[in-house]
């Protein structure tokens, strides 16, 4: 009983830990990525084009070709060596803003990509510190949350830096990433001292593993249908999770709000506090399937209410604000659990070897595949958007459908985990009566 109570009196120091660091580490990573889209570079045009939207398309093509490339990269990650590829990375990242402040519109466009690529494969490596224990649950959720709560910061950061300096929109991006360049280095090194999942986490969530090619073949074979809906519904959140972060100076213009910086942070702020709570009280559910079933709740929850704060936003019976930030917390409710916790319960809960990093970037390839689809639709198409009304008509349409696929997924994952039970019973049976 005292050596039970020790373990899990460590396995409690450890998570805090480790969600402490991998939380602020992130949120360092991020002051290389976003702190441009609080520039809204009113004027220039590249060929009839949005020079902004060009900027987002080119960092988002970064991001997605190391979606499609981090399938494999981070699927066979070794355990080692992690921190400096985080560092070189990150580093790739911020070399490239430098570039893109000295060189001249239009060259500079080119070195969004560079900073898109490097960056999309940074959650992978982070992730592969944390998955595979107990206490992932709440390590996870911490580690997601961190995107929302750095979205907003880092936006704030930039904002303060134009306003209170006058750094200009094209140096704003540099400057951020110098901000968060000591403090990087600190959480990096602390990252490495997480120590590695123990005897009771493996037995619990399974070995994490490197995945071959014929791994990631068989497991898709096995869950095709899951995988498919899981990654519709990702696509959907990714395209307005991006919509939202990317163009969200725009929206808040046509709201009324400009020249606040702040007001991203109010909004995230709280959204940050409760996805973090309600994801991380997973880590109390110890049954792995009744934990994917809950996750699949929460998605239905996040869609319900991302949808419902809109329909009353369209008939202004809310507050801009207040739908900002509900329409926030619903999309982020979808869009969280499965970076944090769906997929490493799905490996759980069916005891494959493998890790969670392979299921993630292939979510993530092609959710980045529909945010630039939006994004070079509206370009080619010359679509005149107001963000707002786009985005807010668009939400009510895809919650619906998104309501829909969520449901398909839990269904189909509870039929696989009822067959796999069956198996089991019958495969133990004989031996139980045997014994008798």
């Amino acid at each position: 009983m005292a050596e039970t109570k020790h373990q899990n009196r460590s396995q409690i120091k450890v998570g805090l830990y480790a969600a402490v660091v991998v939380f602020l580490a992130y949120t360092m990573i991020f002051g290389f990525r976003k702190s441009f889209t609080v520039a809204t570079f009113d004027g220039i045009e590249i060929a009839g084009y949005s020079y902004k939207t060009i900027l987002v398309i080119s960092q988002v093509l970064g991001y997605l070709l190391a979606k499609f490339y981090g399938i494999k990269y981070i699927s066979e990650l070794k355990r080692t060596g992690r921190g400096s590829v985080i560092l070189l990375l990150t580093g790739i990242a911020w070399a490239s803003w430098l570039l893109f402040a000295l060189v001249p519109v239009p060259y500079n466009i080119v070195f969004l990509f560079i900073n898109g690529f490097p960056l999309g494969m940074l959650w992978g490596v982070v992730f592969s510190y944390v998955e595979g224990r107990r206490s992932t649950d709440f390590i996870g959720a911490t580690l997601a949350v961190s995107f929302i709560f750095a979205s907003g910061f880092v936006k704030s950061v930039g904002a303060w830096l134009m306003v209170e300096f006058g750094v200009s929109e094209f140096w704003v991006p540099f400057y951020t990433g110098l901000v968060f360049a000591l403090p990087l280095l600190l959480f990096v090194f602390l990252m490495e001292r997480i120590p590695p999942p123990s005897e009771e986490d493996i037995r619990h969530r399974t070995e994490r593993v490197a995945m071959t090619e014929a791994d990631r073949k068989g497991f898709v074979k096995e869950f095709f249908a899951g995988i498919v809906a899981c990654v519709l519904i990702y696509c959907f959140a990714t395209i307005f999770r991006d919509i939202r972060d990317n163009f969200g100076a725009e929206m808040w213009k046509e709201l009324g709000y400009f020249n606040q910086p702040a007001i991203f942070s109010q909004t995230e702020t709280p959204i940050t506090l409760i996805i973090l709570v309600l994801i991380g009280s997973m880590v109390l559910i110890k049954n792995n399937y009744k934990a994917l079933q809950t996750a699949h709740v929460f998605i239905l929850i996040g869609f319900t209410i991302a949808g419902i704060s809109t329909l009353l936003f369209t008939v202004q019976s809310i507050a801009p604000i207040w739908w900002m930030m509900l329409v926030g917390l619903g999309l982020y409710m979808v869009y969280i659990p499965f970076n944090a916790v769906f997929f490493d319960r799905l490996i759980s809960t069916f005891r494959y070897t493998g890790n969670v990093g392979f299921l993630i970037y292939l979510a993530d390839s092609f959710g980045y595949v529909g945010s630039v689809g939006v994004l070079f639709s509206k370009e080619i198409f010359k679509v005149q958007l107001n963000w707002v009304t786009f985005f807010s008509n668009s939400v009510i349409g895809l919650s619906a459908i998104g309501i829909l696929l969520t449901a398909f997924s839990m269904v189909y994952f509870g039929r696989k985990y009822k067959r796999l039970m069956h198996k089991e019973f019958n495969e133990l049976k004989p031996v139980e009566t045997l014994q008798v």
